[in-house]
């Protein structure tokens, strides 16, 4: 490398895109492209970084394996960034192999990090945990100790593991200290806060109140009867009855549950359950084959009695029950979830992390935005979304190879 883009890559180590800008701005040959990619992605221009990216992998010749294979791990960094979560994979992995057979191991590291961290933004924890175990952080530099660390308490937040999310933040506090670079503190301190955020909202004995990870996980541990309104599961300790796919047992469960130690009425559970204004015979009967329908799912943690007006929630061993639901519960309260991040996402990574087809996506951030509640920019494929305004990102590329002096 000549002196320029020496500099420009040692002022993008350090967290100093502007600096890089200085002194490579003006320059259209494959190195300073890519580095004008990794400056435009750190100062949140995430379509310009793409772009500037794919200009240099084609500008690197046929011979320069490892740069063009180092710009395919940068531009799935800035997809990732843009939660555009359908970049190639094969791609990626392609990429590593190459890194890894040349020698370039933080590189290499880092491909395998931005892997982990989509399976752990599409909900693939077991998988995203696998991987993980596989890797070593210790001989690694403090950006990707930091990255590791992050990934380790995005896993453990998934997991409701609160005490094990911590100690992970603590280590990528230090690890950010470490890199020196503001805005990877700025990415931890985010994290923490998350952390300390409300979690979801506990209803039992006409209380509501919201709680935080580590409130929850004591509750999942506690002897109470939980219905769980995040999962759709009825639980007590390790006995979990799922009702993921009987929606119509679950909001009967749930309603007899937020009405414990008393009873509901069998008029007001049709109304709740069928959304019907005024009940009439045909609602009874239905009502009565549902009851016995969650009766028979519910045996072993509950017992469902019928009163003089309607029917009640018995717990066989748990003294006490509780609903335990999200912070914000609406027709589309899922795709505001993963927007609460406050990254802007793409509705086709929404669609990815949701499960949910990108038409039933884009239907839901319809009506949201017509309600307020989300805003939308750019056009096309370059559209994305955000429940607030679109923070900068940092984003912690490692495009150039190790510097003589390091």
């Amino acid at each position: 490398m000549d002196s320029m883009i020496t500099a420009a890559a040692r002022a993008l180590a350090a967290g100093d895109p502007l600096g890089a800008l200085k002194r490579v701005a003006l320059r259209d040959d494959a190195p300073a492209l890519a580095l004008r990619g990794i400056a435009m992605a750190q100062l949140g221009e995430l379509p310009r970084a793409k772009a500037l990216l794919r200009r240099a992998a084609r500008a690197f010749g046929a011979r320069e394996s490892v740069a063009r294979a180092r710009c395919v791990v940068a531009e799935a960094e800035v997809a990732l960034a843009a939660r555009d979560l359908g970049f190639s994979t094969k791609a990626l992995d392609a990429a590593r192999e190459t890194l890894e057979t040349h020698g370039d191991r933080v590189n290499a590291a880092l491909a395998r990090y931005l892997e982990v961290r989509r399976l752990l933004l599409i909900g693939r924890l077991d998988q995203a945990e696998r991987a993980l175990t596989r890797m070593d952080a210790s001989p690694l530099p403090s950006p990707l100790r930091t990255a590791h660390a992050l990934v380790v308490a995005g896993i453990a937040m998934r997991r409701i593991e609160a005490r094990a999310a911590r100690a992970a933040l603590r280590r990528a506090e230090r690890a950010a200290r470490d890199a020196g670079i503001p805005a990877l503190s700025a990415e931890v301190k985010a994290a923490s806060s998350a952390l300390d955020a409300p979690a979801a909202r506990t209803i039992g004995r006409g209380r509501e109140r919201s709680v935080r990870l580590a409130q929850v996980e004591t509750l999942l541990a506690s002897k109470s009867l939980i219905i769980d309104a995040c999962r759709h599961v009825v639980r007590e300790r390790g006995d979990v009855v799922s009702l993921t796919r009987r929606p119509v047992l679950f909001a009967l469960a749930r309603a007899l549950a937020e009405a414990w130690p008393g009873d509901v009425a069998r008029d007001a559970l049709v109304a709740r359950v069928f959304g019907a204004r005024s009940a009439d015979e045909s609602h009874r009967a239905r009502l009565r084959v549902e009851i016995g329908r969650l009766r028979r799912v519910l045996r072993s943690l509950a017992e469902i009695r019928a009163t003089r007006v309607g029917f009640e929630l018995a717990p066989r061993r748990a003294r006490d029950v509780v609903v335990l639901a999200r912070p914000v519960e609406e027709e589309h309260g899922a795709v505001l979830a993963l927007l609460s991040d406050g990254d802007s996402w793409s509705s086709s990574g929404l669609a990815l992390a949701l499960g949910a087809s990108q038409r039933t996506v884009q239907r839901a951030l319809d009506s949201l935005e017509a309600g307020g509640k989300v805003q939308s920019f750019g056009l096309g494929r370059a559209r994305r979304w955000a429940a607030t305004p679109v923070p900068g990102f940092t984003t912690i590329l490692l495009l150039p190879a190790p510097l003589p002096s390091d």
